[in-house]
Order: structure tokens, then C-alpha cells, then sequence
């Protein structure tokens, strides 16, 4: 019997590595859980045309928005787990355990991280008729109206959401939040001043920054974003407490044969090597990241649920959707 049973784990594992070497059999699909036009929808273009040119297999970003990203989530999450569907999560995945009643599904159980293709600076940034240019006259001039200026987000739990609610606890400014379903029509409404301020991705931002359209205050990540380096970092600008960096994962269903998410660590990290695409993730102002192998990033993404789900805590939003 026990060696029925180890012949049958060496005809499985012999199986899976056909199946690894012959992957992908057909269209792959990845699941993007925001509308089209915004710094990861783009990111999400470049990787998959350069996947399709190397597999000869086409590779397609579907937009799947809604309920704060769990609709896109729940897709992948009960997708089959061959590898022929992927999420291009944001780091509003990390964010939902904390910030949903409940979910269809278990963050850290039911996805099997792949790669760290890229971050996603946020640009803090106000409308241009606001009369404030820095961190400091921002903070003044709503503590002079309480209560009066809101934010827009791209939906509820994303990091847009989250980086208003870090900014609010750190200066102790009241601020009203307002959610659209991704980040380009949050900037429109910002750039209409319909909304005053907003944590925009880059892709939204940068256009308007150079017409004039919003002014920038800072960007939230550790490091000034290569797209524009004349932004500070908000900590640089006076937030040293600010910790809002959000990533860009590559994950699969957590059942997706160890082989085929190996295979697929292994071209991400081939595409992110070449020139023309670190050029590309730079120029939609994203910073390339070098990612780390899949153990590595499952035990990443279980630091980030706390780290995420702590703020989420502390802003009162736990459990709020």
C-alpha cells in the first residue's frame, strides 16, 4: 500500500511538470479590479502583451470593478487553479480582511502570490484653485473649515481610501470621503472641483499635474517617484509617520500546481528584466520592482494584512462595509 501511494505521488508530481511545461495551453486572463485608463490597468497592458509576445498565446486584461475590489477577487479566488486565470491585485487585497464584514473568500488562504511586479507611488494632490501648496497650508486651511473639504478614492478599502483616512488620523483634519469606481473618474471629479483633494496613481495625476489641472503636495511612498522627482516624499514634506506605500501583485488561485506558479514567477521575472519594459513602468509613473520568489511573498502578504489591517483599525473603518 505504501508504495501504491508514492507511486501514485510521483505520477502526480510527473503530471504537473508536463502541465508546467506545456503551460499556457491557451488565452490567459488576468483580472484587473478597477477600470480602464488608471497606472495598474496600464501596467497591467504592458505585462500582458509582453507575456502573449513570448508564449505566442494572447494574454488579456479583463476590468472587473466594484464592491472595493472583492467582485475581481472573488473571480480569481474561485477560478480554476491551472494558472489560465491571474489577478493583478492592488494593495487593497491585503486591506479587505479588516475592512469587510465578511468576504467570499480568505486572503491569505485561497491565493497563491506569484510575483511583485511593480509599486504604485500615490501622489497626494489638490484641486489648483485650492490655496495651498504644501503639507502645512493643507493642514491650516482645513482646520479652518472642519469638516468642509473631502477626498475622492477610486472605492472603499483601496489605497487611495486608506492613504486619505492615514492622512486625516496624522494631521487630526476632518476630511469627507467620497468613492468612485476607479482612479480616473476620481481625478475628474478633482480636477472639476467637485472634490478638493485626492491619493491619485500616477498614470491620473501626472497629465494634470503639468497642465496645471492639480497641484501636487507629496507622494506616498518611501522614495521620490522616478516618473516626477520634483515631488517630495510626504514625509519629506513633514509626515514622517506616513506609511501608505501600495504594491502591485501577480497572485493565482491558492490550488495553482506549485510548477505553474514556479514557471510563471520565472517569466514575470524575465519580462521585468528587459529594458523596454522597466522604460514603460517608469513613463505611466510606477517604480519596476524586483519581486521576491512566491514563499517569500506569501509570507509578504500576511505582514501586509496586519500592517494594512492595523490602519484600517485605527481610522474606525474596520468592518465598516
Amino acid at each position: 500500500m505504501k508504495r501504491l501511494s508514492v507511486l501514485a505521488a510521483v505520477l502526480a508530481s510527473l503530471a504537473t511538470t508536463a502541465a508546467a511545461q506545456d503551460y499556457p495551453t491557451r488565452q490567459v486572463t488576468l483580472i484587473l479590479p478597477f477600470v480602464a485608463g488608471g497606472a495598474i490597468d496600464l501596467a497591467a497592458r504592458i505585462w500582458a502583451q509582453k507575456l502573449s509576445d513570448r508564449w505566442g498565446k494572447p494574454v488579456i486584461v479583463e476590468n472587473r470593478p466594484g464592491a472595493g475590489t472583492v467582485i475581481a477577487s472573488n473571480l480569481v479566488a474561485k477560478a480554476a487553479p491551472d494558472g489560465h486565470t491571474l489577478y493583478v491585485a492592488p494593495s487593497a487585497l491585503a486591506i479587505s480582511p479588516t475592512l469587510f464584514k465578511k468576504l467570499p473568500f480568505d486572503v491569505a488562504a485561497d491565493f497563491a502570490p506569484v510575483a511583485r511586479i511593480a509599486d504604485n507611488p500615490l501622489i497626494l494632490a489638490v484641486n489648483a484653485s485650492l490655496p495651498v501648496r504644501s503639507i502645512a497650508e493643507l493642514v491650516q486651511y482645513a482646520k479652518e473649515r472642519p469638516g468642509q473639504l473631502s477626498y475622492a478614492s477610486s472605492g472603499p478599502g483601496s489605497t487611495l481610501h486608506l492613504s486619505g483616512e492615514l492622512l486625516k488620523r496624522i494631521t487630526g483634519i476632518e476630511m469627507a470621503h467620497i468613492p468612485y469606481k476607479g482612479g480616473p473618474p476620481a481625478m475628474n471629479d478633482v480636477v472639476a472641483g467637485h472634490v478638493q483633494l485626492i491619493f491619485a496613481d500616477p498614470a491620473s495625476a501626472l497629465a494634470q499635474l503639468r497642465e496645471g489641472r492639480v497641484r501636487a503636495l507629496g507622494v506616498a511612498n518611501d522614495n521620490r517617484t522616478p516618473a516626477a522627482p520634483e515631488i517630495p516624499t510626504l514625509k519629506e514634506a513633514g509626515l514622517p509617520g506616513f506609511d501608505a506605500v501600495a504594491w502591485v501583485l501577480i497572485v493565482a488561485p491558492a490550488a495553482t500546481p506549485k510548477a505553474i506558479v514556479n514557471k510563471l514567477h520565472a517569466e514575470l521575472k524575465i519580462v521585468a528584466a528587459l529594458p523596454e519594459t522597466r522604460e514603460q513602468i517608469i513613463k505611466i509613473g510606477m517604480v519596476p520592482y524586483e519581486s521576491p520568489s512566491p514563499e517569500e511573498l506569501q509570507g509578504f502578504l500576511k505582514s501586509e494584512i496586519a500592517r494594512w489591517g492595523k490602519l484600517v483599525e485605527q481610522a474606525g473603518i474596520a468592518g465598516s462595509e
